[in-house]
């Protein structure tokens, strides 16, 4: 599993005896780093070890289109209890960072992306993170694998597709008694059609939210709510099987 070197505001994504050159000099990794180590370069530059968490891994998953944000992925973890043990649907993997904080929460993690390049990323960064053991990239698309995966009692299934709703129809099949089903979507309609499907085969506990976080700004006039970064993300829908 690769680690970080970390050097104020600098950071460096390595793996275990890797040789990295920089301008404070060539860092040889050891073969065993461990969190809190701290690594000289030829030049007597320090670095400190720090092992990857989930934060780390959306800033340095290497990206194939926007990521999901990780106040979203918070959302659907603690909107659907996913744990240690729970088996997971998951459909429009992107760059594997829900994926990926799934499986450090310990549930395995099935999931599916259409495009074979996308995909191919996924698993690097799945390897990347050592949940190769938790987490299975599948290419393809989800709904052509309803029927080989009807009554799978999955606990959790996640979508974040264009046609998360015709998903959502097949759910009952999909997931075991007591489970969740998470959408999330950038548009209000697909979120509104999400809904309709989730009611017409019998899910309880539908809502929907709109995501929305804001930064705080405090300075010597005043405190208030930053006027940078991108406020609104999405919708997420949740939903349960009785």
């Amino acid at each position: 599993m690769a680690v970080l070197l970390v050097r104020e505001d600098r950071e460096y994504l390595v793996d275990p005896g890797q040789r990295l050159e920089t301008d404070l000099g060539i860092i040889e990794v050891p073969d065993d780093p461990e969190p809190g180590d701290v690594v000289e370069s030829h030049l007597g530059e320090t670095f400190r070890v720090q092992a990857l968490r989930g934060p780390d891994l959306f800033e340095h998953f290497e990206r194939t289109g926007a990521p999901m944000m990780p106040r979203d992925i918070g959302l659907v973890m603690g909107l659907t209890g996913v744990g240690s043990g729970d088996r997971v649907l998951d459909a429009g993997t992107g760059t594997g960072v829900l994926a990926a904080y799934l499986g450090r929460a310990g549930a395995e993690v099935t999931t599916f992306e259409r495009d074979p390049e996308f995909a191919e990323v996924a698993r690097e960064n799945v390897a990347l993170a050592g949940l190769e053991d938790r987490i299975k990239v599948r290419t393809g698309d989800l709904t052509d694998h309803l029927e080989e995966l009807a009554g799978g009692s999955f606990d959790v299934l996640t979508l974040d597709t264009e046609d998360a709703p015709a998903v959502v129809e097949r759910a009952p099949t999909l997931v075991g008694r007591g489970g969740f089903v998470a959408v999330y979507s950038p548009f209000v309609e697909s979120s509104r059609e999400a809904v309709a499907a989730a009611r017409e085969v019998g899910l309880t506990g539908i809502e929907t939210l709109e995501t929305i976080q804001r930064e705080m700004d405090f300075d010597d006039r005043g405190s208030r709510p930053s006027t940078a970064g991108v406020g609104h993300t999405g919708y997420l829908t949740i939903a349960r099987r009785p």
